[in-house]
């Protein structure tokens, strides 16, 4: 992937392209994280793209580009977020993620709308792409020991719920 990023850097835009698709269910799964609208994942996939378009040539280690592009999306659906902070029904949420997941990705989708607000992006992150808990504090903007915890607290409440049902 590395070798992708350095002809992207140099304008390659095919490169690019195929830096994109290569993470583009990465990308969709942490939008969906956000919104439930497939018209504001859109928006927000799409500002992404160009954001990481516009400014590939300052990324300095090309092995960091999955992190990066990540770091751009969830900066781009924070912004988003706070700007229209509007939401639609969970079944409207359920038959979009139907549309892109297979039956367990739905169901880890179900689970994580359950988490508090500032735990979904870490456990779809974490458990979803499979993000160490370092790199996540990195994109996230807090400390390695803040992430773990949410982790914790997260777990034990969904173990609680499973208790329940």
């Amino acid at each position: 992937m590395s070798i992708l990023v350095k002809k992207a850097q140099k304008g390659d835009a095919d490169a690019f392209i195929e830096l994109i698709e290569r993470n583009r269910m990465t990308l969709l799964r942490v939008a969906y994280g956000y919104f439930r609208s497939e018209e504001d994942v859109a928006d927000v996939m799409q500002e992404t793209i160009l954001n990481a378009f516009e400014h590939v040539k300052e990324l300095k280690k090309p092995e960091y580009f999955r992190t990066w592009l990540v770091r751009i999306l969830i900066n781009n659906c924070n912004q988003m977020y706070n700007q229209n902070k509007r939401n639609c029904g969970l079944e409207e949420a359920v038959e979009i993620v139907q549309n892109l997941s297979s039956p367990g990705d739905v169901e880890f989708h179900e689970m994580l709308r359950s988490l508090p607000e500032d735990s979904r992006v870490i456990f779809q992150l974490y458990y979803g792409e499979q993000f160490t808990t370092k790199e996540i504090g990195e994109m996230l903007h807090m400390r390695e020991a803040t992430v773990k915890s949410r982790l914790y607290r997260g777990k034990l409440k969904l173990r609680a719920e499973m208790q329940v049902v």
